[in-house]
């Protein structure tokens, strides 16, 4: 008997023929590839949106994660509800209740970071064709979500107080009527600006009006360095915003837990599409947490952040004065990891980065933020808050020289 299988060619497999259709509309975040580059350790990286590694409580985690096994390993090493570990839930309840509102845990899924929840809201609300209003620039990882389920978009320009809820009635008029309307009211990923409560109020009387669901994204809130809390909209709407939030910017992004509180009706939505992918986020990781918060560590340890970061967005701002050439405008955010910049027009930031990166200094370049890449083309996405202060003025530093020469080069702007 001849043995042929090993003179046998085997054709490899044409995978992207096998790929369902929706899977055209994926592509790699450039955000996830930028930090790819700051493995690099002589590159000044205000591309990602990371919090400072130094600042992680190491202490306080190694302290819960000895004390939930030394008293309740068989739990938190076992399969668990889809909804959240119920302490962590009735936490999450506490704090987000006040006079106006009682949040019950119920109203609470827990979540892989709030990145899941916006995967989850794709698959709840999005159908191919079916409308989303954003902001312009808008969070680039909800688009990334909500691509993949053929989104179309309206975007609403925004100020310096964040998105211009008085044009959205015409909006409304000329599109096909959007089912969500997603915001980041708190120092706003990637603009860094905030909507003040005139505003909010003003965004939930024509939610009401027209009937649209609010996506009140807010990774943000807790990093506030100026100015007092502004009412969050799940309060000022709570029959028809879904609420997301995560403690990746509080304690670490590494354990990945975040939560969707919403309307019980529409939480158990949540909780089955949320079944149908990973059963339930990770016991252990919930149970860290919650003894971190339980034990009253998070406002202190928060404020230590909040400290560091304040005085990080301030280097930025003076270097940014002192370094950048006329004709570049920034926003000046009150909180979060982000500011907005803009370089003359004329120039397109995604063809600056590689001579940026030349200078061993990376941003993100503004088109990503905009359904399309409609827009931005001039502008950039700066992180402060992984950076230290020296780092932050000799980067920005360098990035000003990459803008004054390019300027130069076109003959646009002016250089100083």
């Amino acid at each position: 008997m001849h043995h042929r299988d090993a003179q046998m060619v085997v054709e490899p497999v044409d995978w992207e023929s096998k790929l369902a259709r929706r899977t055209a509309g994926m592509k790699s975040s450039i955000i996830r590839e930028l930090l790819k580059l700051a493995v690099q350790p002589d590159l000044i990286s205000f591309a990602g949106g990371l919090p400072a590694p130094e600042l992680f409580p190491v202490r306080e985690i190694e302290e819960a994660c000895r004390h939930i096994l030394a008293t309740d390993a068989a739990h938190v090493l076992q399969y668990s509800t889809t909804e959240g570990h119920p302490p962590l839930r009735q936490w999450l309840a506490d704090t987000m209740s006040r006079s106006d509102l009682h949040v019950e845990p119920d109203n609470i899924l827990i979540t892989n970071g709030s990145q899941q929840a916006l995967d989850i809201i794709g698959k709840l609300f999005v159908e191919p064709g079916s409308c989303v209003m954003t902001s312009e620039p808008t969070y680039v990882g909800a688009l990334q979500a909500w691509n993949v389920y053929e989104a179309s978009y309206v975007t609403v320009p925004q100020d310096d107080d964040g998105i211009l809820v008085d044009l959205i009635p015409a909006l409304l008029a000329k599109a096909k009527k959007p089912r969500l309307l997603y915001v980041l009211p708190n120092f706003h990923n990637p603009a860094g600006v905030s909507i003040p409560l005139e505003r909010r109020l003003r965004l939930v009387e024509i939610a009401r009006k027209h009937d649209l669901i609010l996506v009140e994204d807010d990774p943000y809130g807790e990093l506030r360095f100026e100015g007092e809390e502004i009412t969050p909209l799940y309060r000022l709407a709570p029959e028809r915003t879904i609420y997301l939030s995560t403690f990746s910017k509080t304690l670490a992004p590494g354990l990945r837990i975040g939560w969707v509180t919403a309307p019980k009706p529409i939480i158990h939505k949540f909780v089955q599409a949320k079944q149908g992918s990973d059963l339930h986020t990770s016991t252990f990781g919930q149970a860290v947490v919650a003894d971190v918060c339980q034990r009253g560590l998070l406002p202190g340890h928060v404020g230590k952040i909040r400290s560091t970061y304040h005085e990080r967005r301030d280097a930025m701002l003076a270097a940014l004065g002192e370094h950048w050439p006329e004709g570049c405008t920034w926003t000046r955010p009150k909180g979060g990891l982000f500011l907005w910049a803009t370089v003359p027009k004329g120039l397109r930031t995604a063809e600056l980065l590689p001579k940026a990166v030349e200078k061993k200094v990376a941003y993100v370049p503004g088109m990503v933020f905009y359904p399309g890449e409609t827009g931005g083309h001039n502008a950039m996405r700066l992180n402060f808050s992984c950076a230290g202060v020296a780092a932050i003025q000799e980067g920005i530093r360098r990035l000003g020289d990459v803008i004054r020469e390019a300027a130069a080069e076109k003959k646009v702007g002016a250089a100083r």
